[in-house]
């Protein structure tokens, strides 16, 4: 698994993923459990691995120098 999330992308990923989750503690009924797809950009900017970055052959992070 190697990783494809840059630092940029990183950030937004977990901020994004922590505003979905928030959204569980203010909607009521059986809306609020749709705020439980927030665990996955937090999970993916935790690990930096994306798995549709890879399946697209994308990759935010930088290029190594030789």
């Amino acid at each position: 698994m190697a990783i494809n999330v840059g630092g940029i992308d990183r950030t937004l990923r977990i901020v994004a993923g922590l505003a979905v989750l928030s959204l569980f503690f203010v909607l009521e009924g059986n809306a609020r459990y749709w705020a439980l797809l927030g665990f996955v950009p937090l999970l993916t900017g935790i690990f930096r691995y994306c798995p549709a970055y890879s399946l697209l052959g994308l990759s935010t992070c930088p290029m190594k120098r030789a």
